[in-house]
Formats: C-alpha cells, sequence, structure tokens
C-alpha cells in the first residue's frame, strides 16, 4: 500500500466523523457546540458529549485527526505504527479534552525547540502529536475564570506554549524510567511536565482540580458507528492481504509474537493489512470490554476504545491486552470502586499501556499489572489536577518501573 493511500485511509474515520457532526445537526448549530467545546476548561474528565453535544464532537475529533493527517502529509513523514497509534489517540482524546485550540501551543512549543536544536520540525512531529496530552493546561488557564482577558491568555499560551517546548528533551529520558514497559510514555511525562506546573499554579492560588462531567446520552449511536468502522478496517485489512497473496496469517503470527514492547512498530513486524485486522480486532475487544462491564460509550470510554484502535498498530493485541484488561477487572471485584464505572473502565482501556508486561513476562504478569494498575491511576491523578489527559500513561509509569525489576529478578533466578 503506498503512503499515499495509507494516509488517505486512515484519514477515513476522522473524515466520516467531520461529515457525520455536519449533517446531524447542521453547520450552524455544530458550531455553537464547538464553539462551547473550546471554551470549557478540559481538564479530566469534561466529556465533550456533555460539553457542546453529539455533533460538535464528532466535528471537533474529526478535525483535530484530519489536522494531524494534513501534517503528516506536508511533512512528508512516513506513515508507520506510531504515527497511526498518534492520529487515532487524537481523535480519540478529542472527545474528552483535546480541541482545535488548545492542542496549537503544544504543536509551537515543540516546533520551537526543533527551531533551538536546529533540526526538522518532523523528526520531533510524533512528540508533538501525542504531547496534546497538556492541551488542557492551555484550557483551564485560559478559560478557568482564573484571570480575565488578555492576560488569561497570554498566561495560557505561556504555559501551552513551555510545555510544549521542553516535552522533547524529557520525553527521551522517561523512556529510561519504565524501560518501555509503558507504551504510553507522553502520558508519563505529560504527568510530569502537568504536575509540575500545576504545582507552580497552585502556589500562586489558582486551583486546579479535576472534575467529571459524562454524557451517555449517544451510547446506541457510538455502538452502530464502531460495529461499522470495526468491521471496515477488518476488510479493508483482508482485502488488501487478498491483493498481497496472502499472508495474513503469516504476518499476524509476528505481531502476536511481539512483546509490544516500545518501540513495536506492527506496520514493520507485519505488514499494513496484517495492521488493520489488528487494530479492527482490538477495537472490538475495547468495545465487548466496556459492555460486559455495563458501562456507556461516553467521551473517556470513546477515547480509550479508540486509543486501544490506535496503539494496535504500535504494541497492543490480544494476547499482550486480554491479561491486563482481566487484572483491572478482577481489581474492580475486591476493591472500592464499581466495575461498570467510567473509572473503573478506562482503567482497563487505557491500562493496556501495560500490555508489554504481559507481552514479556507472561499471563499473570499481565494480571498483576492490570490489577495494581487500577489503584495506582486512582490516585496519582491529583498530582497533575487533569491537566494530563494521559493519566493512565502517568499511572502506568509508576506501576511498569515497580514491576519490572520485581519480574526480572524472579525471571533470572528461574533461569539460572
Amino acid at each position: 500500500m503506498e503512503r499515499k493511500t495509507l494516509i488517505a485511509t486512515i484519514s477515513v474515520f476522522p473524515a466520516a466523523c467531520l461529515l457525520l457532526g455536519l449533517m446531524l445537526e447542521g453547520p450552524a448549530a455544530a458550531a455553537v457546540g464547538l464553539g462551547r467545546i473550546i471554551v470549557s476548561p478540559s481538564i479530566l474528565l469534561h466529556d465533550y458529549l456533555a460539553v457542546g453535544g453529539l455533533a460538535a464532537t464528532l466535528v471537533n475529533a474529526g478535525l483535530c485527526g484530519l489536522i494531524c493527517c494534513m501534517m503528516i502529509m506536508l511533512l512528508k513523514i512516513e506513515l508507520n505504527g506510531p504515527f497511526i497509534a498518534a492520529v487515532y489517540t487524537v481523535i480519540g482524546f478529542a472527545f474528552f479534552g483535546k480541541n482545535i485550540l488548545n492542542i496549537w501551543p503544544i504543536f509551537i512549543g515543540v516546533k520551537l525547540y526543533a527551531m533551538v536544536q536546529q533540526v526538522p520540525f518532523k523528526n520531533f512531529a510524533l512528540v508533538a502529536f501525542f504531547g496534546t496530552t497538556l492541551g488542557p493546561l492551555f484550557s483551564a488557564v485560559a478559560f478557568g475564570n482564573w484571570m480575565n482577558g488578555s492576560a488569561a491568555l497570554a498566561t495560557a499560551v505561556l504555559f501551552g506554549v513551555s510545555a510544549g517546548f521542553v516535552l522533547p528533551p524529557l520525553a527521551s529520558h522517561m523512556l529510561r524510567f519504565h524501560d518501555g514497559y509503558n507504551i504510553y510514555n507522553i502520558g508519563f511525562t505529560g504527568g510530569i511536565i502537568g504536575s509540575f506546573l500545576t504545582a507552580l499554579l497552585r502556589s500562586f492560588d489558582f486551583s486546579v482540580t479535576a472534575a467529571t462531567d459524562l454524557s451517555g446520552d449517544y451510547h446506541r449511536f457510538f455502538f452502530y458507528l464502531f460495529l461499522i468502522s470495526f468491521s471496515a478496517m477488518i476488510l479493508s485489512g483482508l482485502y488488501g492481504d487478498f491483493r498481497r497473496k496472502r499472508r495474513m496469517i503469516r504476518s499476524l503470527r509476528k505481531i502476536y509474537a511481539s512483546s509490544g514492547r516500545l518501540v513495536s512498530d506492527f506496520v514493520r513486524i507485519g505488514d499494513i493489512p496484517s495492521t488493520l485486522v489488528n487494530m479492527g480486532i482490538m477495537g472490538y475487544i475495547s468495545s465487548v470490554f466496556v459492555l460486559l462491564l455495563g458501562g456507556a460509550f461516553n467521551g473517556p470510554v470513546i477515547g480509550g476504545i479508540l486509543t486501544v484502535v490506535g496503539f494496535a498498530a504500535f504494541g497492543k493485541h490480544p494476547r499482550n491486552t486480554l491479561p491486563v484488561l482481566a487484572g483491572v477487572y478482577i481489581a474492580s471485584l475486591l476493591k472500592v470502586w464499581s466495575g461498570g464505572s467510567t473509572g473503573v473502565i478506562i482503567a482497563g482501556l487505557f491500562g493496556t499501556t501495560l500490555a508489554p508486561i504481559a507481552g514479556q513476562y507472561g499471563i499473570l504478569a499481565g494480571v498483576a499489572a492490570g490489577f495494581f494498575h487500577l489503584s495506582i491511576v486512582m490516585n496519582v491523578g491529583v498530582l497533575h489536577g487533569g491537566v494530563n489527559l494521559y493519566n493512565n500513561g502517568f499511572a502506568g509509569g509508576f506501576v511498569a518501573s515497580f514491576l519490572v525489576p520485581v519480574f526480572d529478578a524472579f525471571k533470572r533466578n528461574k533461569e539460572s
């Protein structure tokens, strides 16, 4: 599959979101809802379906995804597994925290860092895409009623651009902390940056506190949308494989043999058709997980599902994610959180950031990772106040850094 064809394939979902949003209520109504989304503080968990409605949220998700696809085209970037994951992660979080305004300060900050280092921006484009996890930092300062007018906007731009500027150097160092066993490395990095800047804001008496605003009004709509979308991915992959002399089984075996540890590009390990099939399968698995726990397809849950789908091109497959999902579910039965709550469901979906642990150390290790992850993720958000959207990536970094040395020690002892 040629580069332009692959970009067009990945652009289908955000384009469909945009067109659906415009058709459902009309451009005028969608624009009104989009305006409410743009001026919301956007910290966790601000469900844009509750803030702006269905049409506006779809438009926002579609535009955010297409902006990334356009940048990939203009910068002449090879669309591989990591960038597929980045695009779908941006789309997913455009349902609850990222919008067409707050992603730009992060992009500008990363661009400035590239200019200072005198390297092409495309070298840091992946960090910029994932780095939009800190978009709410801009929104919270600009629209959090702490300051008024131009002072709020100027301060918000300063914080957003500063966060983007320090992302590239910190991301490479934070990778060493968890040794690649936390797939959402930028989530951990964003948690450190968000905690640092949130502490600074709190020291000047600005209140940064996570909030919960959820909507379950569009559950049936997204049930059918996902059914169609994930089926289309699988069928596209099968059709592409048919044209490439039917190598699907062999390619999927290569993907499923991977631990998923960073950096695991499934487009290179397998091929594009098998990656598309894996994405569709992981979409189904994620959706079934939500339904089995009795959850609803609200903004954060949709974001979790689409992120898993994206990372099915970059580290996640059924063999290494199911143990983590099982661990989170078992934890919900024993701990104080209800298994059907949005918090537990997204802890499971995003908790698959720890899939490499199951891939490397086995099923029981993956279950243990999911079990501990639920406890950690429910307690670390207070540090950054919700301005880091990848809270599970932040928590996953701590879980991986704690468990991996222990598993390594037992593995060495068993082998000796």
